[in-house]
């Protein structure tokens, strides 16, 4: 039974920022409350404000240049005692923070300090707040390591933030914010760039915490599924106003605001291709109604790109002389065949190999052994001049836009660098075309002066695409190319990806953690697990009829964007993830199908856990 009187209310919130163009306002009158034991998720695109009302509840608005101008921020501080934090000096809030609220950042590698290990990120609050010893905090920092599930939590207690994968990284975030046990727990998009089976047990282990310690948690998110799984409220934003508020299943099953019925038809549901052979765009609403869409079929469906048992080890030095140790096993005996004009997705967690598989066919990190061959061209054999002439064929979309576009340079420059590079065309050729690709991907011509900062994530990533069309590839590698996205913009992304393989009849290799965005782009489907795939086949036969134990998990954990059918339950258990290192002398066997179907094949292999 949930309390009545809330543990915050946020009531009449106004916040401005001051820029060069004048006062911005981010937040506008915006009021809401999270009694303890309740779940109020704020959804809504970027820009909507739902991170700036987060940030103010801590206070660290004002550190991103941000002014609280008006409303307050009443927290129940215990003892009776309801203190309005906007109010509160900054030694007061000092002792607020980390200690009786907890933040998970959207951005781990922003959020840890990268000089110091985890255990000191971890044990800083609990010896600060909580006054305990050094071996007591380091005690409890493990206990919470093997809550957040991380793998061989004594040596990452010793690591640094950099030499943890992102998924991982993420979980430290969480363990951070979840050690002193807070009152109000603030998530802003905190499995963001999680795997499905982690999210599923995140989001299960802050479920248990709200019941079990009557947290009340602030969830931001705009993963709609996510939304239907945790909220007992949702508070819907749009251009810092809340323009809906109600009961989780009102919002779903009965949404007033177009707004609200837009964000929950952009939403890509498990299950909804059931029966469909060929991948199609999603319908989305545009100002005319409900756009139509047709199948994307490959008009020859030849091999081009085929990878034969290839291997990618990463050295583990130690010892004082930095001497090779052990190896990650990072892609392991990896075979597929992606055809003209389709869309082999790989899936996976993080660490299973499949990023690393897609550099590897590229050679941005060089595979140990193995066969590559693009278009008849064998590109492991090539050398460095013949790998840059062969790369005009083959381009990579990177997950981060921001991180991927250079900050300096406008954005006609960087979409006209490599046309450059090649010596393709001459200066109005180059612009003609330019102008083409900024229609292409559907941004105004105007935008080719502005900077990668002006811009939105969800353009930047249509830059990244713009920039990877220039030289007309036959392959492009999509390695996480929607995950950071809002879902209005993850669609209209995922919808141009397939109407220019359509139009241009370009293959890709889709890589991804989301099962239901996999779905709905995908002609075939491999599964990754400890960089082996485990089972491959049409994108109907491993979604319709799974067969590999690790792939049932992986439908099992995605989350469905209906509250009626909760998957977070308390029996959720997973087997821990073994570690992919290796003794420098450990020799594993090779990989051995069995065949399903024509085409569907199942690793059989005893070294996984099949």
């Amino acid at each position: 039974m949930l309390d009545e009187k809330p543990l915050v209310s946020i009531e009449k919130l106004r916040v401005e920022f001051e820029t060069a163009d004048g006062v911005v306002v981010g937040v506008k009158d915006v009021s809401f409350s999270i009694r303890p034991g309740e779940c109020v998720c704020v959804v809504g695109e970027s820009g909507s404000g739902k991170s700036v009302s987060s940030l103010s509840l801590m206070r660290l608005v004002e550190f991103g240049g941000g002014t609280i101008a008006g409303g307050r921020l009443m927290f129940d501080a215990g003892g009776g005692k309801v203190i309005d934090l906007a109010a509160q000096s900054t030694p007061a809030m000092r002792d607020i923070r980390g200690n009786q609220i907890g933040m998970i950042f959207q951005e781990p590698m922003t959020a840890l300090n990268p000089v110091f290990t985890i255990g000191d990120q971890l044990t800083e609050g609990l010896i600060a707040h909580r006054g305990l010893s050094k071996a007591q905090a380091r005690a409890r920092a493990l206990e919470i390591l093997r809550q957040v599930r991380i793998p061989e939590p004594e040596r990452r207690l010793d690591q640094y933030p950099h030499e943890l994968s992102g998924g991982m990284r993420q979980r430290v975030v969480i363990a951070i914010a979840m050690a002193c046990e807070p009152r109000l727990l603030i998530c802003d998009e905190p499995t963001t760039a999680l795997d499905v089976t982690i999210q599923a047990e995140i989001l299960a282990l802050i479920d248990r915490l709200k019941r079990e310690k009557q947290i009340a948690v602030l969830f931001i998110t705009h993963d709609m599924a996510v939304v239907a799984q945790m909220a007992d409220r949702v508070v819907v934003m749009y251009r810092g106003n809340k323009v809906e508020e109600g009961p989780v299943e009102q919002i779903f099953e009965a949404p007033r605001e177009d707004y609200t019925k837009m964000l929950l038809a952009a939403v890509p549901r498990l299950g909804e291709m059931t029966g469909k052979p060929a991948p199609e765009p999603m319908r989305l609403m545009k100002a005319g109604g409900i756009e139509e869409t047709a199948p994307v079929v490959a008009r020859d469906p030849r091999p081009l790109l085929k990878v034969e048992n290839l291997k990618t080890r990463f050295a583990v030095k130690g010892g004082v002389l930095r001497r090779t140790v052990a190896h990650v096993h990072a892609v392991e005996d990896v075979s597929f065949t992606i055809n003209a004009g389709e869309t082999m997705s790989l899936v996976g967690e993080s660490g299973c190999g499949k990023s690393t598989c897609g550099r590897s066919i590229l050679r941005l990190v060089e595979p140990e052994s193995g066969k590559v061959e693009l278009d008849g061209t064998d590109i492991l054999a090539l050398s460095q001049s013949g790998l840059r002439r062969a790369r005009r064929d083959m381009q990579m979309i990177f997950q981060d836009p921001f991180a991927s576009l250079d900050p300096h340079m406008k954005l006609y420059d960087q979409v006209a660098e490599p046309m450059q590079n090649y010596g393709i065309g001459n200066r109005g050729e180059r612009q003609d075309r330019i102008a083409a690709l900024f229609d292409r991907v559907e941004l105004p011509r105007s935008f080719m002066r502005r900077y990668p900062h002006e811009m939105s994530g969800g353009q930047r990533q249509r830059i990244a695409i713009a920039r990877a069309l220039a030289l007309n590839p036959k392959l492009i590698v999509a390695d996480e190319a929607v995950s950071a996205l809002d879902v209005s913009v993850q669609a209209q992304v995922l919808n141009l990806l397939l109407e220019l393989q359509q139009d241009l009849g370009i293959s890709m290799l889709f890589i991804s953690h989301d099962m239901a965005v996999v779905e709905r782009v995908s002609h075939h489907v491999g599964v990754m697990y400890l960089g082996r795939i485990v089972e491959m086949g049409t994108r109907q036969q491993v979604f319709e009829n799974p067969q590999h134990s690790y792939t049932k998990q992986l439908m099992l954990a995605v989350p469905v964007a209906d509250p009626r059918q909760k998957k977070i339950r308390e029996d959720l258990t997973f087997r821990p993830i073994p570690s992919p290192i290796h003794p420098v002398d450990h020799q594993p066997a090779a990989s051995i199908y069995r065949e399903v179907a024509p085409g569907h094949r199942v690793l059989v292999d005893p070294v996984t856990h099949s």
